[in-house]
This record gives C-alpha cells, structure tokens and sequence, in this order.
C-alpha cells in the first residue's frame, strides 16, 4: 500500500489539504468547477441549504444541498496548472486517509462538471451557444506527465490533428481525451452542441490572439478551423477542459466541461455582459449533475 511522506501529501495543521484548505468531510461527491471565484457564490445561489464556505487564494469552495443532492461548488482560477492542483487535491481528499497517509481500501469515484466559458470557432457556435466536450485536445502538456497518458488518449484522433494542421512539435505534443461518455449525455441531452473542445496554454498566443507580438504560426486558427477527423469538428477554445478530462480519467472518475461561447473568433465578436446569463447553463447542469 502506498504512503505519503509530507512532502508528497501536504497536510494543514488543520487538517485540511494544502492549497485547498478543505478537510475530507466538506467535500462532496458531486463537484462543479468554475474558473472565477465569484461564480461560486452564483452558483451556491440556488442551493436550498449551505453547509460550509472556504476560501484560499484564488480557491473558492462552497458545499450545499441542491434539490436534495450535495453538490461541492469551486473555483479554480484559470489554467489547466490549477486543474491539476484540485483535481490532484480533491482526489487525495476522497481516496487518501489523512491519518495513515495511505489509500483508502474503497476508492470513490467522484464527478467533476467544468461551467466555463469559451471561444467559438464553427458557424454553428454563435454567442450564447452551450457547447458539451465530447472531446478535448490539450495544448497545454499537462497530461504528458502522467504515466498511463497514451491509455487515456485518442491516439489517431492526436495522429489525424497533428497531420492536418503541420504541427509544430517545438510547442510540446497536444493530447486528446474523451469526456465521460454517460455524463456526456446526461448533461448535455438534446440542448447543448457537442463539440470539440482545445484547452490552451494561455488566452493570446496560444489562442491566435495577436497584440505587439507576432505569432510563431499565424495560420494556426484558420487550419483549427478547417481540421475535421470522421465527422467530428473543433468547436471552441478554453483553458482547463483537458487536463480535467485527462486526470479525471487516470484516476477514475467522471468529468465533463460545459462552456458558454462569449466570443466567436470567425465572427470576431465578443459579448462582454455574458455574466447576467450564463445563469441559465449552471441552472441546467445543477438540475441535471
């Protein structure tokens, strides 16, 4: 059995886990993930009962009841590097015992809803548009290192992007992994677009987005755009759907990111009031989580 020195499992004086701040008990099973901290309270907002309230740093944690279901609501801050500290944190506080430093004999499987929201690249992901990953392809590298990374991947999805748009190998090797299945269709049902979903490693660059300085490839965007791999297409950009994908699905548990489109980059228009209605996509994953 596995043990955790300090240095590994980094442990509170209060017993809490390290960047957290939240003991085994607070967290729930049910987990929504939210970039910005203040999309916390918007979303505890419609719970029937709050049970307890954490903040540390740019983490924000909430956990209540829901029309009798306990849901954990947290903000992550932004970046897939934010992902793997709650991911890896949250996972530890379900299937570690804090007091021999050892796995838990029953391991849980937990569920992880990313509300988020992106940039849409298809004509059919105007403004407003929820979009559902069915996939996500990382830009971001996190995944590459974890043992298991190929077992978790799509590797001829990866082979077919890499090919279609001349990859330059120099940014780092992107990684395609499918969102759960059964969660995909649960949360999404018949109102949500399916999509493809980038996770990149930054908001301009890494998005195609130019200001003073130039891009290394300023046709990215346009081959992103044009990629298509049987009959699947790339819907939008974000920056955390792959490594909670990718993580969620080494460790065993279920995950899936719901976006709503703020900007479409083919339209070049951007809907900066998006916050007076994205109420309406957290109000669909809370009814259906």
């Amino acid at each position: 059995m596995n043990h955790y020195p300090e240095s590994e499992l980094i442990i509170n004086q209060d017993g809490s886990i390290f960047h957290l701040h939240l003991k085994p008990e607070q967290l729930a099973d049910n987990v929504i993930l939210v970039g910005d901290p203040g999309r916390v309270p918007l979303v505890a907002s419609h719970f029937s009962e709050i049970e307890c309230e954490v903040t540390s740093r740019e983490f924000h944690t909430i956990t209540g009841l829901y029309k009798g279901k306990r849901i954990t609501v947290q903000s992550t801050g932004i970046g897939c590097d934010n992902i793997d500290i709650v991911v890896n944190e949250m996972d530890a506080l379900a299937n570690i015992d804090f007091t021999t430093r050892t796995n838990k004999e029953q391991l849980k499987s937990l569920t992880f809803v990313r509300i988020g929201t992106c940039g849409g690249l298809q004509p059919n992901t105007p403004t407003g548009t929820f979009i559902a990953s069915e996939k996500s392809i990382g830009f971001d590298g996190l995944l590459n290192f974890y043992a298991g990374r190929n077992e978790a991947c799509d590797l001829e999805f990866e082979k077919a992007f890499k090919s279609q748009v001349k990859w330059n190998d120099q940014i780092g090797n992107p990684y395609v992994v499918d969102n759960d299945p059964e969660l995909l269709n649960r949360i999404a049902a018949d109102d949500m677009v399916r999509g493809v979903t980038i996770a990149c490693g930054g908001f301009f660059g890494p998005q195609g987005r130019r200001l003073r300085l130039p891009l290394a490839d300023p046709e990215l965007n346009q081959k992103i755009e044009r990629f298509a791999y049987e009959n699947l297409k790339i819907t939008n950009f974000e920056m955390e759907s792959s490594a909670l994908a990718g993580l969620s699905k080494l460790m065993g548990h279920k995950a899936l990111t719901c976006c709503m489109v703020i900007a479409n980059r083919r339209a070049k228009e951007a809907n900066t009031g998006y916050k007076n209605t994205i109420d309406g996509l957290i109000e669909k994953v809370l009814e259906r989580i």
